[in-house]
């Protein structure tokens, strides 16, 4: 059985009827019809891959002239429609014609069926080439930005990654939709990618979409395309994100920032596998692996009625909730040298590296902005520096974001009111295990004792 749908046009009921009952046993779809004036509401209710087309449809006419002319027609609306012309008069010059026209063969009636049956498995996989070539095309064109990202890859070794590890390594294989919760920068997208590239669908496409860049008005046409002339700018079809992640996964970014009326329309497309482009009536099926992220709260955003419920249970099958950087203290100095190493190939200065100094204060900052706030402080640095360690002045972190506690640091603090500080807490936090304290700040225990007698701890 071949996937294909055919749409079969001629005015004489014996040949629809034969063709339909020798077609139907090899392609997954057969429509017919009696007049080519029902084309166009065939053509935007169905997805049609081949038409086989009569060329004559008035008594006494075997001139092929209505048969050039719906061709023309149909290629006007597509012009990767695949139409075979039939006709029961052999005219060669007419044949030709056709083929010039844009037909893609041209059949004799009375047929044979292993000819017509030839003649139609070879366009079928024209129209597949032409599908997927189009599909190409739109994605290139609209893409181009994702199709050129580097995507970070999990980095880390502290126990709440190493939980998220063992859980992606489960659910990846399945195609059970994910949902990501997590604070802003704790690297959500990061995550998915991760998981697509551990699934079955790997060599596909990754479509990621943010939906909370995304105009409302626009959100349809992004997400499910739209056909020719739908609206003004609509000079062509155009597929949605949906359409070209067709065997891949798709990522709604920010899917909290959706208003009532989009969840509604985004769940129809979940539950039914299928969308529909503006400005067309026909449902096309859909293949896509689906995971969401969102930092917001979305249990609480149902209970006050923000957030559609069977949304909600529709995305979550499994729930994902990133750490942030805080809490993945064992991994903060791993990520910062991973970091240190892409934006020094970057800004070409090699060797650079953190002194004891920087690498103390990174372990002791807050980090409001988790992971993409650590990334952007190292690529500061590495502009900033002039030899080959970042210093802890090259950093530029908010005195206020020091500590585990509510304590507010002056605006003012010197490296060395900073680093007593840290010491401090060091001590503090370990009760006064002083070697514990040492190997937390990356020093000896005689060079944290000189410490502890320099600041009169």
């Amino acid at each position: 059985m071949i996937e294909a749908n055919v749409l079969v046009i001629d005015d004489d009921d014996d040949i629809l009827l034969s063709a339909k009952l020798f077609l139907k046993q090899h392609f997954s779809q057969v429509i017919t019809c009696k007049s080519p004036k029902e084309i166009n509401v065939l053509l935007s209710r169905n997805e049609i891959d081949i038409i086989l087309l009569d060329m004559n449809y008035q008594k006494g006419v075997s001139d092929g002239r209505e048969g050039l002319y719906w061709l023309e027609h149909i290629l006007s609306i597509d012009k990767d429609y695949v139409v075979i012309l039939m006709t029961a008069y052999g005219n060669v010059e007419l044949a030709v014609q056709a083929i010039k026209k844009g037909a893609t063969d041209f059949i004799l009636k009375p047929w044979e069926n292993e000819k017509l049956f030839a003649t139609l498995s070879a366009a079928s996989k024209l129209r597949q080439s032409n599908k997927k070539v189009k599909k190409l095309e739109k994605i290139h064109s609209s893409l181009q930005k994702d199709i050129n990202r580097k995507f970070e890859h999990i980095i880390g070794h502290s126990e709440p990654i190493k939980q998220l590890q063992n859980t992606l390594i489960k659910v990846a294989p399945t195609d059970a939709n994910v949902l990501i919760l997590g604070e802003n920068g704790t690297g959500k997208q990061v995550f998915a990618y991760e998981l697509h590239q551990l699934s079955q669908r790997k060599n596909q496409i990754f479509m990621h979409v943010d939906l909370g860049a995304l105009n409302e008005n626009l959100f349809e046409s992004e997400l499910f395309g739209y056909a020719k002339g739908a609206f003004t700018d609509a000079k062509d079809d155009k597929p949605g994100r949906f359409e070209m992640a067709e065997g891949g996964t798709i990522f709604l970014d920010e899917i909290g920032n959706l208003s009532l009326p989009l969840q509604a329309k985004l769940l129809s497309v979940i539950q039914n596998r299928t969308v529909n482009r503006l400005g067309e009536s026909k449902e096309r099926k859909i293949n896509v692996r689906l995971i969401t992220a969102t930092n917001m709260p979305l249990n609480e955003m149902v209970a006050k009625g923000t957030f559609r419920q069977d949304l909600l249970f529709r995305i979550n099958t499994v729930e994902l909730f990133l750490p942030g950087l805080a809490e993945r203290g064992d991994d903060i100095l791993l990520l910062a040298s991973h970091f240190l190493n892409t934006f020094s190939s970057k800004y070409h200065k090699s060797n650079l590296s953190l002194d004891h100094k920087a690498e103390h204060m990174l372990l002791n900052y807050q980090w409001p902005g988790n992971v993409r706030e650590l990334q952007h402080v190292i690529e500061r640095a590495v502009i900033m520096s002039d030899g080959l360690k970042i210093s802890a002045s090259d950093l530029q972190l908010s005195p206020q974001k020091f500590g585990g506690t509510n304590q507010v640091v002056q605006t003012d603090m010197g490296l060395e009111e900073m680093e007593k500080l840290m010491v401090q807490k060091a001590i503090d936090k370990h009760k006064g295990n002083i070697s514990r304290a040492a190997n937390d700040l990356g020093l000896t225990r005689a060079a944290l004792y000189r410490r502890i007698e320099k600041f009169n701890l």
